[in-house]
């Protein structure tokens, strides 16, 4: 039951040794067990670890319950390790702990979005940010076994390809799943052999989330029918990830003949046109990632689309994608650009001590000391340099680029200034050439409303 974990954190680079770990915890039995079994294995792997709890303030009480049981576990259960070595004693230091909430409903509210979708976000934009602020090098987050052989199911009922019968990613750039081969069965065993507490989540039991319905009335049948269900499906999903990273690899190197045109994307139509069935799709979908903004808003229609407009005869046929993507065939070429929509940039703000909210984006700068004579947050300007700890000097224009921010974003983008220069760029980071480098200021997303995050030792 414990090697399953290490044995598929070891294949992926999950636990880096000297790295730092942040784990994400709910409070619930599958995330309760994963920051458990890391304390436990951060002095065998060297790794760090902080744990991170975010409060979607949806259950009232009860969230604020979680929340409440997130802290007291850690202190708790995640307190230091004494340890007798080859090389003498040690002690490995409590588990930090960091907290923060975002009002869900009401920004599923503001962007008419769905709150199981913008719950999902704003935790993430909380976990990746608490991350990059405290130099964490993987995200490591509790999916189980179950929870990919129902990923799958959910795939199948909906209509997918190979991409959604390979089931959860175990590693997507420093995002981790370590537990993706343990079973909750195995999870509840083993917080019952040691007596490890967790809490419930009511909104699991909900028969109205289709996820839930499947967990419990389809999952169970199958169990029936097939003993060993879940298990099974764990090596059904790493057969059919292995086979969508070949074709995958494949499509990108037929990418690989892509160039860069300013900030639009290029490629000779043949290159699409002539590669197989299974491999074109791909290939579209990999060249709208390497633009930024991803392929998640497009259908297989819309790859569908982009092939065809390289295997046609129209030398200026035209897709529009979702996100305001413009695909289109420029005689031999296939061009891949933003619609010529950008936002206006915003207006300057004179930053006070404290949050300053930044009008037309989703930012806010926090200052912890008082300002001083120039300091202002403004649009990007043409010149400005960012210096990255560790790392040569970039225009923050290429920086942009190479974060993959769309075109029609980066006006929106705060950054930080005085008279000596760029201090920090929202999202980036601060300017380590700048002389107020490490300056009490900081910027977080306004959106995701976790600006009240707290930290703590365990």
């Amino acid at each position: 039951m414990t090697d399953a974990l290490n044995t598929l954190s070891m294949e992926y680079d999950m636990l880096p040794r000297g790295g730092t770990v942040l784990c994400a915890v709910s409070g619930g039995a599958d995330s309760v067990y994963l920051l458990h079994r890391l304390w436990l294995l951060r002095d065998i792997l060297g790794f760090n670890l902080i744990a991170a709890h975010y409060n979607h303030c949806l259950r009232g009480e009860e969230s604020d319950r979680d929340e409440a049981f997130v802290r007291d576990f850690v202190a708790k259960w995640c307190g230091p390790q004494r340890f007798d070595g080859p090389e003498g004693e040690h002690t490995l230091p409590a588990v930090e702990l960091v907290v923060g909430r975002g009002d869900v409903a009401a920004e599923a509210e503001r962007q008419g979005r769905g709150l199981e979708e913008t719950a999902r976000d704003m935790r993430y934009a909380f976990l990746r940010d608490t991350a990059q602020r405290l130099g964490c090098d993987r995200i490591a987050t509790a999916h189980t076994a179950d929870d990919n052989a129902e990923t799958l199911l959910l795939h199948l009922i909906r209509g997918t390809g190979l991409q959604g019968m390979a089931g959860i990613a175990p590693r997507r750039g420093d995002l981790v799943r370590p537990m993706l081969t343990t079973t909750r069965r195995e999870v509840e065993e083993y917080l019952e052999l040691y007596s490890i507490p967790h809490v419930e989540d009511s909104s699991n039991s909900d028969q109205r989330f289709t996820r839930n319905r499947i967990r419990r009335q389809v999952v169970p049948l199958l169990e029936e029918l097939n003993p060993g269900f879940v298990r099974r499906m764990t090596d059904t999903t790493r057969y059919l990830r292995a086979d969508n990273d070949y074709l995958n690899a494949q499509a990108a190197q037929v990418c690989a003949h892509a160039r860069w045109a300013e900030d639009d994307l290029v490629i000779e139509a043949h290159y699409l046109a002539d590669a197989p069935t299974a491999i074109a799709p791909r290939a579209a979908r990999r060249l709208l990632e390497m633009m930024g903004d991803g392929d998640t808003d497009c259908s297989a229609a819309h790859l569908e689309a982009i092939v065809n407009l390289c295997r046609g005869d129209d030398p200026s046929a035209v897709a529009f994608l979702p996100g305001g993507r413009l695909a289109q065939r420029v005689y031999g070429e296939l061009l891949l650009t933003t619609q010529d929509d950008p936002r206006p940039p915003f207006e300057p703000v004179t930053p006070v001590r404290g949050e300053n909210p930044i009008p037309g984006t989703d930012w806010t700068l926090v200052l912890e000391e008082e300002p001083w004579p120039g300091l202002t947050v403004r649009p990007r300007q043409q010149g400005d340099e960012l210096t990255r700890p560790g790392r040569r000097s970039r225009t923050v224009k290429k920086l942009m680029i190479d974060e993959k921010i769309p075109r029609r974003d980066r006006e929106r983008i705060p950054v930080a200034a005085d008279g000596d220069g760029v201090i920090a760029v929202a999202g980036l980071g601060e300017n380590g050439s700048h002389p107020r480098f490490g300056a009490a200021l900081r910027f977080v997303r306004r959106a995701r409303e976790y600006n009240q995050t707290e930290r703590m030792e365990g």
